[in-house]
């Protein structure tokens, strides 16, 4: 079955850095694009960004352009997003998602961003 393990969360401070990592298995992971995307409280799940089979197309909601980074390793079936400069608005569960629009959804890993 479809499964995606979200890992890499957690605390960090304004202009800090994370980089989360998905780790998928149960399907043939390079055939998909895959995307991330994010639930802040009280809010709707948004796209965060997304990138085809092979990375050579990627896209990003403006909030997060020029500072998050998203990227895939087809060998190890994961799919990664760096986030620099963080901003206490980025605080939300991210979550990975098989394709785009996304199908599959992993657990969510958890961002807090606050001095």
């Amino acid at each position: 079955q479809v499964q995606l393990v979200e890992s890499g969360g957690g605390l960090a401070q304004p202009g800090g850095s994370l980089r989360l990592s998905c780790a998928a298995s149960g399907f043939s992971f390079s055939r998909y694009y895959m995307s991330w995307y994010r639930q802040a409280p009280g809010k709707e799940r948004d796209l965060v960004a997304y990138i085809s089979q092979l990375g050579r197309v990627t896209n990003y909601t403006d909030s997060v352009k020029g500072r998050f980074t998203i990227s895939r390793a087809n060998a190890k079936n994961t799919v990664y997003l760096q986030m620099n400069s963080l901003k206490p608005e980025d605080t939300a569960v991210y979550y990975c998602s098989r394709g785009f629009p996304g199908d599959y959804w992993g657990q969510g890993t958890q961002v807090t961003v606050s001095s």
